[in-house]
């Protein structure tokens, strides 16, 4: 058996299409857990509540957590150590190894031209000194000797059927939609997006690899990354539109911060957009035979999926 805790969003389900590979007994664990292959198993269950996720991870080899939190920084310091902590006790308990789905935040905001696993942990957002507790709460587990884990952290993410990428939301569905694409900062800046079913791929892979345990991993994401502007760009040509655009500058977004609490949370994180944005996967290609989704291949899927459901809803 293998567990997938948080399982209702995008990587959470991109995960549990490619554990089939691996094992047909796939338990999802969420609020209200969807079925996404055939022969899964779901079980409801709150992570705050420490006997349930006991229950939950049960009679399982393997534990991913790719459970979401809203967007906002206090949810987060309340939240995410207590779930953790039930993770981790319930993984302890039941002798079950760990995988956890991280993100960059706590990364030194002067380390994101070219982040690998060995950049400095240094964050100074809020979101981010979170991020670096709960890695840390994993780590000091498994140096104890307490734990087999791994950390799989990917960049910003993109892909189909996602309704948490910023640059789906802001960028594809805009020019859908027939508005202006927006971008913050500054179009001129590269920024890396790992393409989702990579990740899903890639995480499934990992967990199932002995080798890859005890260890920190940056998931398969293309190399020479898009700038903003250039993004926009591919995104219209695949679509047939004219790239039209707005930039948000650091003074707008804080003003529109004062109205918008999601523009409110993206003030202490601007600093991945006013300077080039490059995740490095080097290490895991070079161990496994999985390549990363080129950018303009991974774009032409995004477009393809969204019209191919329009097309199936006339």
């Amino acid at each position: 058996m293998q567990t997938i805790l948080g399982s209702g969003g995008v990587i959470g389900r991109e995960l549990a299409k490619a554990l089939i590979k691996y094992t047909y007994k796939i338990r999802l664990v969420s609020r209200t857990p969807q079925k996404v292959n055939s022969t899964d198993s779901v079980f409801p269950c709150n992570l705050l509540e420490e006997s349930k996720v006991s229950e939950a991870v049960k009679g399982s080899q393997i534990a991913y957590l790719t459970a979401g939190l809203p967007y906002d920084a206090k949810v987060w310091q309340s939240t995410w150590p207590e779930l953790m902590k039930n993770v981790i006790e319930a993984c302890k308990t039941h002798r079950v190894k760990l995988v956890f789905f991280d993100n960059v935040y706590m990364y030194d905001p002067n380390c994101v031209s070219h982040l690998t696993e060995e950049t400095r942990i240094n964050p100074l957002s809020k979101k981010g000194m979170v991020r670096a507790q709960i890695a840390q709460m994993i780590l000091d587990e498994v140096e104890a000797g307490n734990l087999r884990a791994l950390i799989a952290r990917s960049a910003d993410f993109y892909g189909p059927d996602n309704d948490k990428s910023v640059l789906g939301e802001t960028v594809f569905k805009n020019l859908k939609n027939g508005k202006k694409a927006n971008w913050l900062c500054s179009v001129n800046y590269k920024h890396s997006f790992t393409f989702t079913p990579d990740a899903g791929k890639a995480t499934a892979l990992l967990g199932n690899s002995a080798e890859a345990y005890n260890q920190v991993w940056h998931l398969p994401t293309a190399k020479a990354p898009l700038t903003g502007k250039e993004w926009i760009a591919a995104f219209a040509k695949e679509m047939n539109l004219n790239p039209k655009y707005r930039v948000a500058g650091k003074n707008m977004v804080r003003l529109l911060g004062l109205f918008d609490p999601l523009m409110k949370e993206l003030v202490e994180m601007l600093y991945q957009y006013d300077q080039d944005y490059c995740f490095d996967s080097s290490k895991f290609e070079s161990h496994y035979d999985l390549r990363p989704t080129p950018y303009l291949e991974g774009i032409r899927q995004i477009v393809e999926k969204e019209y191919d459901q329009k097309d199936s809803t006339k």
